[in-house]
């Protein structure tokens, strides 16, 4: 069934009408290629020469030719239109499959627990996907940074953001070397901490973050002191192993090293806890099936 060919105002208005009879030489051939009418696309073209104010095509009852300008508006707009239709299957493309790249922001403690588990398994399985995981701790915004996704702690995802939760709820835990602990003793009680090499956190907004701790139904913070401030976990983690000092971190990362010995925890009676690791991103109304597919497959990686 033919449709009205609705002409659009606009830069691009009559281009694809004009481009499909200089393919041709013929009105109707072009008509039924657009799968309009033959008035609708001789409209289409005259709103275009009037709008170019110049002669695109030299008609006859018998043939189509083109003008001069025809001619050099055809070896521009040629191309150029048929970029704009590659660059929409393109981005169609990306909309409904598993492709293009994917670009995630994730703390630098989460890769080695999280990610390396399961990125040979995904690039394997999604091989039209790029993933890139950019590390670091810092805050960013997902949208000015050109990123899809990001993984964070709990509590430290903005209400807006959509998320999906990657680990069960887990304590933070005071940690410190068998030497350090040999040379300096026991800390049995918060206030114990004053006496003691405390490694810490400089987060992403300047501020270094106190201890925490909950005792009963009271939330206490401690504010430490020592020899290294660090912007990431796992730095002050390696410090703790070396017996620089006492370092909280998160209890997933602090395993391995407890289960090997090279670390003990200390005032476990007493940790706080963090709603986990989230991975969150701002597609309320539609997840790209790149993300969708890294979502699920890190779900059933776990």
């Amino acid at each position: 069934m033919k449709q009205n060919y609705t002409v659009r105002h606009g830069a691009l208005e009559g281009v694809e009408a004009f481009l499909a009879v200089a393919r041709h030489r013929n009105f109707r051939r072009a008509a039924a290629d657009l799968g309009v009418t033959p008035s609708a696309v001789s409209q289409a073209v005259r709103a275009l020469e009037a709008r170019l104010g110049t002669a695109l095509f030299v008609r006859t009852t018998r043939s189509v030719g083109l003008t001069e300008p025809g001619q050099r508006f055809l070896d521009r707009a040629g191309p150029a239109f048929e970029e704009l239709v590659s660059a929409g299957e393109a981005a169609r493309d990306v909309g409904q499959r598993p492709t293009g790249l994917l670009r995630l922001s994730v703390p630098r403690a989460v890769v080695p627990l999280i990610l390396e588990p399961m990125i040979a398994s995904f690039c394997r399985a999604y091989p039209e996907i790029e993933l890139e995981i950019a590390a670091s701790d810092e805050m960013v915004d997902l949208a000015n940074g050109g990123f899809d996704a990001g993984i964070r702690l709990g509590q430290f995802v903005a209400p807006d953001m959509v998320a999906v939760r990657l680990t069960p709820p887990f304590s933070f835990v005071v940690v410190g070397s068998p030497d350090y602990f040999e040379h300096h003793g026991y800390p049995a009680h918060v206030e114990d901490l004053r006496h003691h090499a405390c490694l810490r956190l400089r987060r992403s907004n300047g501020a270094i973050a106190p201890w925490s701790f909950v005792d009963g139904n009271e939330t206490i913070e401690a504010i430490v002191s020592g020899p290294l401030i660090a912007h990431d976990y796992p730095t002050l983690l390696g410090a703790a192993m070396q017996g620089v000092g006492l370092a909280q971190t998160p209890r997933p990362i602090a395993e391995g090293p407890i289960a090997q010995g090279k670390l003990k925890p200390v005032l476990e009676g007493l940790s706080a806890t963090t709603p986990g690791v989230f991975l969150y991103h701002p597609g309320k109304r539609q997840v790209l099936p790149k993300l969708r597919a890294f979502i699920d497959h890190l779900k059933s990686a776990g």
